[in-house]
Parts: C-alpha cells; sequence; structure tokens
C-alpha cells in the first residue's frame, strides 16, 4: 500500500473512521469527502469525485445503518439506499479505472437458520431473518455487485463479511442502534438514574459473536494486502455469548448494579450467528481486542462523545 491514494467511502462512520485510523499506520494516503460536498447515492457525482481524485484502491464502508426497530420502521430506506450506495460506488470505481476496492457487507447477509458457525457459502441457501432482510438483500446485491464486475471485466474487487461490530463511534440512538451501543446507553442511564433495572428485548438467550471494529479495520487491511480472490470472507472474532451474558457484561463495565429483567413479548431476531473465519484465519489474520477489554473502551468513548455533546450544547445556549 505505499505511496497508494486510498479512498474510504463513509469515513465518518464507526467502521470508516477506524479504518482511517488504521490506515494512519500505513504509507499511503487517505482521501475523504464529506457527505455534505458529496451524496453516495448519487451515481453521476460519485463518477465524477472518483474520476477527479484518483483513487488507487476504495474501501466501501458507507451504508445506512441501525438495529431490528430502525429495519422494521424503515424497510425502503434501508433497501434503497443502500443499494444507490453500492451502485454508485462500485460503477463508478469501474467507470474511473480503480482495480482495487474492498465493499465491506455485514453478517445479516446470511438465512436465519444458517448452519453455526456460519461459512461463507451459506449465503443464498435459506430465508433471511425477517427483522433485517432489506438491509441483507441489499448487502448481498454488493456482494454479487463487486463479484460481478471481476468477473465481468476482470476488476480485482473483494467483499468481507464482518460479524456484529461495536466500539468507538458507534451509534447509540435507542431507536436506530444495535445491541451493544443500546445496552451501554440503556445501563449508563440507569446508573444515572439509580434505577433498579434494566430491561432486554427478548428472552435473553439469542447468542452473538462481537468484534471491536478496530479489529475489524485491521482485518480490512490485511485483506486489503493480502486477499485476491472471489469469494466474500468472513471477519469474526471466533466465540459468541448470549444477549444476556452480554448484558451482565455491559452492566460490569459501567458499574449498574440492578437487576436485568427481560421482555419477552420483543422479538429475539436470528437465533445465533458465530461467523466461520477459517479462510481468514488460514491467511494469518485473528483478532486481538477480547470483548471484556473491547467493552470498557466503548464505554469510554461513549462518555467521551457525551461529554462533547454537552460541552457542545452549554456552549449553543452561551453563544
Amino acid at each position: 500500500m505505499s505511496g497508494k491514494r486510498i479512498w474510504v467511502a463513509g469515513h465518518r462512520g464507526m467502521v470508516g473512521s477506524a479504518i482511517v485510523r488504521r490506515l494512519a499506520r500505513e504509507d499511503c494516503t487517505v482521501l475523504t469527502v464529506d457527505r455534505s460536498s458529496l451524496d453516495l447515492r448519487d451515481g453521476a457525482a460519485v463518477a465524477r469525485w472518483i474520476s477527479d481524485n484518483c483513487p488507487d484502491a476504495i474501501v466501501l464502508a458507507a451504508a445506512k445503518v441501525g438495529g431490528i426497530l430502525a429495519n422494521a420502521t424503515y424497510p425502503a430506506d434501508f433497501l434503497y439506499d443502500n443499494l444507490l450506495i453500492e451502485t454508485a460506488i462500485i460503477g463508478g470505481a469501474h467507470s474511473a479505472d480503480v482495480d482495487r476496492l474492498l465493499f465491506l457487507g455485514s453478517s445479516c447477509i446470511y438465512p436465519k437458520f444458517a448452519p453455526q458457525p456460519i461459512p461463507e457459502d451459506a449465503l443464498l441457501t435459506g430465508p433471511l431473518e425477517p427483522t433485517n432482510e432489506w438491509y441483507a438483500i441489499a448487502k448481498i446485491a454488493g456482494i454479487k455487485l463487486a463479484e460481478a464486475f471481476r468477473r465481468q471485466y476482470g476488476r480485482d474487487y473483494i467483499s468481507a463479511m464482518p460479524t456484529n461490530l461495536y466500539g468507538p463511534g458507534d451509534n447509540y440512538d435507542l431507536n436506530g442502534s444495535h445491541v451493544l451501543p443500546a445496552l451501554i446507553r440503556k445501563t449508563h442511564e440507569a446508573k444515572l438514574a439509580g434505577a433498579d433495572a434494566i430491561t432486554l428485548w427478548g428472552s435473553g438467550t439469542p447468542r452473538r459473536e462481537f468484534l471491536h471494529v478496530d479489529d475489524m479495520a485491521d482485518a480490512s487491511v490485511f485483506l486489503l494486502q493480502r486477499y485476491s480472490d472471489a469469494p466474500h470472507v468472513n471477519v469474526g472474532f471466533g466465540s459468541d455469548v448470549t444477549i444476556f451474558e452480554a448484558a451482565q457484561m455491559v452492566c460490569e463495565v459501567v458499574g449498574f448494579e440492578g437487576a436485568i429483567e427481560l421482555d419477552q413479548s420483543k422479538p429475539d431476531g436470528t437465533p445465533r450467528k458465530l461467523m466461520d473465519s477459517a479462510r481468514l484465519n488460514a491467511l494469518g489474520w485473528k483478532p486481538s481486542i477480547s470483548l471484556r477489554d473491547g467493552l470498557a473502551d466503548a464505554y469510554a468513548a461513549f462518555l467521551d462523545a457525551s461529554a462533547s455533546d454537552t460541552l457542545r450544547v452549554a456552549n449553543g445556549a452561551r453563544a
């Protein structure tokens, strides 16, 4: 990657910002562009930007993301916006003769009842989890689009499928966040309020694998440097925990000593999602951040972000 120009599309998101941090350790130039300057859903504008800025490689980390509630409330937005982003950037890369691209997907692409751990070849072998199928279908389309450009035009486009991610830069909006950031915020607010308990959606029994976003960023750079093939690559931590166990760990990190109550009228989502990352491990990459250490880092980042938000509000009030 020495001397290369790398465009990180979606650099302000959790994954994109982590990749920018990781690329700072490489001898390369990182390209970014703000949403106010370029609408990534606008294919013509994206193609012009790529042509004008001449990246040697692109990391497609941009996406509209959210949890179960957000997917259920805005299915058209999740499908339509993500399809537009993917086609604009992958098509624009080809038009500008950019021969290296990494598309980042999601473990939700796999069938609801996929074998565990989930191998890459489980894709398209069964029905998706209904609570996030709109986002999953868009991500599957992105994988296949990258693969199609490789097959038809010989482009060196690859795809990576991360498991559930968390860490600095996460979304803590309770109406649109994933399970760990939602738990961190809910538990923190319960601690401040002196509450006796927090409530979890569902039974607490579904199992989830969690990967710190800095590990995902490191895997992304590793794949850009060392992988060139059509099949997508799973990026996982290697083990999973129940949602209830994750909640217990968050309570420990936050310092909340109340009870954890279950609202079993709410959906569980997919029963289990553990990725088979043997392909990536065989290439020589493994994660380095434990879940306990990662949660402590994520909570520290949440506190920093909360303090910054409070300061901005206070400064705005004084102005």
